[in-house]
């Protein structure tokens, strides 16, 4: 089976300055795979060329069978690749439901269940409690549960979460742990960004480590726990 993404070679950054050198990634169908790193080392720039907000200097990116390396944002989207970005970025003026109903798209394949509201309200049944509340008034926990929800509705093929519980209360990090376990009981294929090892080593399969834009450590669970002077060097636990 094809990897459902296949980065090669990357390399990208802004103006004269480069961000990433050589950087190669693959996540295969119903795989959970980790972007590690401290801030600065080019974690979001990769981000960016996946979602097609920033051009890649040289190499490939191959999402869903297409090449996408340049391609527009909405062209990606449409192959099935969902974001929960960083710091979350709800819409703020508009109600839980309008959030929601915002980014919805039909699923690509009748072989799962499609993502709908009462599925994303089952799936987090705080947001029911607030679907006519406006999203900016909701706490940080429940607008992280209502951008993983938006994204969700778009019936993506790769959800990448970007700092998935960063700035969040202990308790709620811990749902939002329990919920990406769920997702991937689902088997959704997910780029999980954050820097919790504790949580992400139990639950994904495979992982990239990058440092000054240049891949320096990957493997399984197992293999990167044997390396903790590589992991201290790269997110100092």
């Amino acid at each position: 089976m094809s990897p459902l993404l296949q980065v090669e070679r990357l390399c990208a950054g802004y103006g004269a300055s480069n961000v990433l050198f050589d950087v190669s990634l693959t996540i295969r169908e119903g795989e959970v795979a980790t972007l590690l790193g401290r801030n600065g080392m080019g974690k979001s720039t990769l981000v960016k060329c996946l979602c097609g907000w920033l051009k890649p200097s040289s190499g490939s990116i191959v999402f869903n069978g297409r090449p996408v390396a340049g391609a527009p944002a909405h062209v990606i989207g449409k192959l099935g690749l969902g974001l929960v970005p960083e710091g979350r970025q709800v819409f703020p003026t508009l109600t839980v439901r309008e959030n929601l109903l915002a980014t919805a798209r039909a699923p690509q394949s009748a072989s799962t269940p499609p993502w709908t509201v009462d599925r994303v309200v089952a799936f987090f049944p705080r947001l029911g409690e607030r679907m006519h509340q406006m999203a900016g008034t909701l706490s940080g926990g429940e607008q992280q549960m209502l951008a993983i929800g938006r994204a969700l509705m778009t019936n993506p093929r790769l959800l990448i979460l970007d700092e998935a519980t960063e700035g969040l209360a202990p308790l709620v990090r811990m749902d939002i742990w329990r919920a990406l376990a769920r997702l991937k009981d689902e088997k959704l294929a997910m780029l999980v960004i954050d820097k919790d090892l504790r949580a992400l080593l139990p639950l994904a399969d495979c992982h990239t480590g990058l440092e000054k834009g240049r891949v320096v450590i990957t493997g399984t669970s197992s293999e990167v726990s044997a390396q903790q002077e590589r992991l201290h060097s790269l997110i100092g636990v």
